[in-house]
């Protein structure tokens, strides 16, 4: 999606003019008949109005501010611009400009930014894509005071999202650990991050049981990728890594899941890679001087003749031993020995996203992030800014110790599953088993894969994640 800055009012553009509900609109207006009927839709509290000009769309958004924070009128906006997308496609507009008549930058950002959210699309396996293509192409800014860096890189963080969601919306057919860690690899290019993709045979040098557990029903090997981006300027003398969960396709091996409204979407098991992936093409692109590592342990999870099963005891990369309860249970699997790898780099922070457990999803639903952790306060309030910020709400919850013993094994250091309590945290607690290191847990199992659209949120994959540690680590 292209996005600009235009220096002049546009007067013959198609339009969206945004102000509070007394801004002078009527100043923009070509008639008297315009003016009564924009007049008449204020009365009546419509926030959303059209007005054919003919040669052009004029669309008006109120603004509403009233008993609202400022996080929450940018969401509104985003919100509105999705709406508007309905009509830009119904007139089949290539360009529009949009314009804050009282000189709000940070509201035509937002407007911006939720209009090319919701214009994506992943048309790639229908017959006729160009037939279903939106019209719009370009979406330009009239705001003199906004910064050309701030554009760019609004551009940079929205060509991220779309690459995020085109990687969870291939299916598994397709899209094996392999082409993963090869798809990664491209991003890495474009955008200027390095990427090291470790094969199966060195997977299995480095023993990492849990890894090569999950993969023992597969046809497919795994793949280990770790990304960095260290640019010259760094800030941070200890890096920040990301771990993402690259769980390729999720049977839930011996342990099968269920098809309806649970294995049928299960190829958004990798929606947390993909974030990790997407937030490195971020950062790199807006050159943001912040050192960080990324690491995408990646297979899928079926149920073949060799699969590993229920009651198997695993040796993971650090030698805990784990008995496992649920095959079902393999993303923390995986996810452990790549936070025992993150140990090697001595990070100030280290910081993992999976579709983890249906328990985080039954919690909240799909209206953010469940996230916990070991890192101190002042950590997780930024990252609760940012989440807020971006409208990727973050549900702290509880980390208590006594949670560690649901998960303790009678025949091993651990077992994989805890029980019916509080499954999205005993899920966190043995991730933190792995840990040496400030750490938090996102568990993206709600927002990652949604059936249906809900406003910029296109359906299927949504790239929940890559806005907000986008955010997270710009304002370092």
């Amino acid at each position: 999606m292209k996005i600009r800055k235009v220096e002049e009012f546009p007067m013959k553009d198609n339009v969206v003019l945004i102000g509070a509900k007394n801004s002078h609109f009527t100043e923009f207006l070509s008639s008297d008949d315009e003016r009564k009927y924009l007049k008449e839709k204020l009365a009546a509290n419509k926030t959303q109005i059209t007005i054919n000009q003919f040669s052009r769309q004029v669309f008006i958004q109120v603004l509403e501010t009233e008993k609202k924070t400022d996080y929450q009128v940018s969401e509104s906006l985003r919100i509105a611009a999705a709406k508007l997308l309905t009509e830009i496609k119904f007139h089949e507009i290539k360009k529009i400009t949009i314009v804050h008549i009282d000189g709000s930058c940070d509201a035509v950002l937002a407007f911006a930014e939720g209009l090319a959210l919701a214009n994506y699309q992943f048309l790639k396996y229908f017959k006729d894509p160009d037939k279903k293509k939106s019209s719009l192409k370009e979406i330009r800014l009239a705001c003199p005071l906004v910064e050309d860096k701030c554009i760019e890189n609004l551009e940079h963080l929205i060509e991220a999202v779309y690459k995020t969601r085109d990687l969870i919306n291939e299916p598994a057919s397709v899209l094996t650990a392999v082409r993963l860690a090869k798809e990664i690899e491209a991003m890495g290019k474009e955008a200027g991050f390095n990427v090291e993709v470790l094969n199966k045979k060195k997977i299995e040098s480095l023993k990492m049981g849990g890894l090569l557990a999950v993969n023992l029903g597969s046809i497919d090997p795994p793949t280990f990728s770790i990304l960095e981006y260290k640019p010259a300027g760094a800030k941070n003398k200890k890096p920040i890594v990301l771990v993402g969960k690259g769980i390729i396709f999720d049977t839930g091996g011996l342990s099968l899941k269920p098809t309806t409204d649970s294995m049928d979407y299960m190829k958004c098991d990798m929606s947390g890679a993909a974030a990790v992936a997407g937030t490195f093409y971020a950062i790199a692109k807006a050159q943001i001087p912040v050192h960080i590592i990324g690491l995408i342990p990646s297979t899928d999870n079926r149920p073949d003749g060799n699969a590993y099963a229920p009651g198997d005891i695993i040796h993971m990369f650090d030698g805990t031993t784990v008995e496992v309860l649920n095959t079902d249970a393999e993303g923390r699997m995986i996810l452990a020995d790549a936070l025992s790898y993150a140990k090697k780099y001595k990070p100030s922070l280290v910081i993992d996203i999976a579709t983890l457990t249906g328990a985080a999803s039954a919690a909240i639903g799909s209206y953010g992030i469940v996230c916990m952790g070991n890192a101190d306060s002042e950590v997780m309030n930024k990252l609760k800014t940012s989440g807020n910020k971006v409208y990727e709400r973050l549900a702290e919850f509880p980390f208590w110790d006594e949670y560690a013993d649901l998960i303790k094994s009678d025949v091993a250091d651990l077992k994989n599953i805890g029980g019916k309590s509080a499954g999205a945290i005993t899920a966190g607690k043995f991730l933190e088993h792995f840990t040496d290191y400030p750490f938090v847990h996102f568990d993206i199992a709600g927002p990652a894969f949604i059936k249906k659209a809900d406003a910029y949120r296109t359906a299927g994959g949504t790239g929940v994640g890559v806005r907000l540690l986008y955010n997270f680590l710009k304002n370092l």
